[in-house]
């Protein structure tokens, strides 16, 4: 990581609630992002995500992928000094499917 200028980043709940913030390296995933909220949920909160799967972070109206980088998504690198990028945080649950029991993912 020498060399490179890390990225703060905060996650904003539907609550209204954050996480955060906390700084990243560019090359980081959005798939390791996700792992980070998972293992930062408050506990106080009921049904948090269980999986990366169950998580959808969302940047200037655009969902991330999990394999994309946060360099790769065109965050933007220059920041005022003191604040994080804000990213929304939707949580999408697997439920059962009524016919054979396969499941399905849901926004809520």
């Amino acid at each position: 990581m020498a060399g490179e200028d890390l990225i703060e980043l905060k996650f904003r709940l539907a609550d209204g609630a954050d996480i955060g913030p906390s700084k990243f390296s560019p090359t980081t995933t959005v798939a390791s992002l996700k792992e980070k909220i998972i293992s930062r949920w408050p506990k106080e909160k009921e049904n948090g995500p269980k999986t990366v799967n169950n998580v959808q972070l969302i940047h200037a109206g655009k969902i991330l992928e999990d394999n994309m980088t946060i360099a790769e998504s065109r965050l933007p690198v220059v920041e005022l000094p003191g604040t994080a990028i804000t990213m929304h945080v939707v949580l999408r649950p697997s439920l059962p499917d009524k016919k054979g029991g396969n499941t399905h993912n849901h926004l809520i």
